[in-house]
């Protein structure tokens, strides 16, 4: 499989960047009014999250770093990385903007051990929606592993691998319409919207994505030396994820309407390097 994944979906992702940052979704000024304001994913993590006060911590695929400026303000030491220079010049803004101390560095997350250095971080954290633009699991895991120094933690909340395989264009039923294992060659998507509400429309529509089912996650992470500390399953997901069957609660998480207990919606997992 060549790289053009990454040129792909890094055009993609380059102009969603300064209109995600323009949408009252991402909710940038209450960052700017609110010295204490979190995002509503870090607000989500708090209770699976701990005190990362003083950690020195990396935020994998940190988009525009509204989750990365959340975990500073907790108290953490915070470096985000990204391969989206677009993304990253939203990020960097916002950081001088709110004067919070965050790195912002510019590189391939399977290239952020040679861009960041090794066993550096006492915290690497990857929030939702991050996974399915990578085409390997392992790989993934083995950044991590690299990253973490020993006795670091991993947070990791995405989207459960159960809901990426449905398909979202059947609206009267759930049906499996995408892979739940990883596969060698990606799902194309061509969309000129995005999750977010926002003026215009993207001309850079084509995408390249990958599910990778729990038991793949969890075992590569096994497999690079890290021990599963936490694996919880959640009702609710921080985006409309099945429009015409989601509500949004007053945390900003969309929940299935009908039989709520029937499909896993995203998950949340902690693990340490040993």
């Amino acid at each position: 499989m060549t790289d053009d994944y990454r040129t792909l979906n890094r055009a993609n992702w380059d102009e969603r960047a300064p209109m995600h940052a323009a949408s009252a979704d991402y909710r940038v000024s209450r960052f700017l009014a609110e010295p204490e304001y979190l995002s509503e994913v870090v607000r989500f993590d708090l209770p699976f999250l701990g005190d990362v006060r003083g950690l020195r911590g990396v935020h994998l695929q940190c988009h525009i770093g509204t989750d990365t400026i959340s975990l500073a303000r907790l108290g953490a030491r915070m470096t985000g990385l990204d391969f989206s220079p677009a993304s990253l010049a939203q990020a960097r803004k916002l950081a001088k903007q709110t004067e919070s101390a965050v790195d912002f560095v510019e590189a391939d997350v399977y290239e952020a051990v040679s861009a960041l250095g090794a066993e550096r971080f006492d915290l690497v954290f990857t929030g939702i929606g991050a996974l399915c633009w990578l085409p390997s699991i392992e790989r993934w895991a083995r950044t991590v592993a690299g990253l973490l120094r020993p006795g670091g933690s991993l947070f990791l909340r995405e989207g459960h691998p159960v809901l990426w395989a449905i398909d979202e264009t059947v609206t009267d039923r759930c049906t499996i319409g995408y892979p739940y294992f990883e596969t060698p060659e990606p799902m194309v998507f061509a969309e000129d919207t995005t999750y977010v509400e926002t003026d215009g429309s993207l001309e850079q529509t084509t995408t390249h994505e990958w599910n990778h089912s729990l038991g793949e996650i969890v075992s590569a992470l096994l497999a690079n030396g890290l021990t599963i500390t936490g694996l919880t399953e959640h009702r609710s997901v921080p985006w409309n994820a099945l429009p015409g069957r989601m509500a949004c609660d007053e945390h900003g998480e969309w929940r299935m309407i009908d039989h709520p207990e029937r499909l896993p919606l995203s998950y949340t997992l902690r693990a340490r390097k040993d």
